[in-house]
């Protein structure tokens, strides 16, 4: 991917923006590049959310695209398999050498339909950690709430990409 900033520049739409259809029916090609906080955990997986519209109802559907520790998404569930990491519940240690500190890929929609609007966005999963009250009750000296779940899967997404169909693209 020599050049890649440049190039993705020159020739992509970023965050936010509107990708037109075009007569080819190819799908777009979506760079995703996500780097890990080096104060928080390593990075699990990065997924593109796909929502679009069909017979008047709402659908979305989630690609894992790019998975950590070499893994590759299921080609027929899209998913990508656990990477292992673990939380020590009693002083909220996370697993150091599980995920990855940058997940990379170029990806294509296997289900892009040229006569379907649809929108993109990018989310991406750190490994677990602690969810706040279990560090709280660490520091208090008490057992976490057996309620609430003892970790969480921190995420952030990017701004939606927006794909809309031409005239010319749904004449083909």
């Amino acid at each position: 991917m020599h050049n890649l900033i440049e190039r993705a520049a020159e020739n992509g739409i970023p965050m936010g923006g509107d990708l037109t259809g075009v007569n080819t029916g190819v799908s777009p090609r979506f760079l995703v590049w996500a780097q890990r906080d080096m104060r928080e955990a390593w990075l699990d997986r990065a997924q593109i959310i796909k929502g679009w519209r069909a017979d008047g109802q709402s659908h979305e559907q989630v690609f894992d695209v790019a998975c950590s520790d070499g893994a590759v998404p299921d080609a027929t569930t899209h998913r990508c398999p656990d990477n292992g990491a673990t939380v020590n519940l009693s002083t909220c240690s996370f697993s150091v050498g599980r995920g990855d500190v940058e997940l990379k890929t170029l990806w294509q929609d296997p289900t892009f339909d040229s006569q379907q609007s649809a929108f993109y966005y990018l989310r991406v999963l750190q490994n677990p950690t602690c969810r706040w009250s279990t560090w709280d009750a660490i520091r208090a000296g008490i057992a976490p709430n057996a309620k609430t779940p003892a970790t969480i899967q921190e995420r952030a997404w990017s701004s939606s990409i927006w794909y809309h169909r031409t005239e010319s693209a749904s004449k083909q």
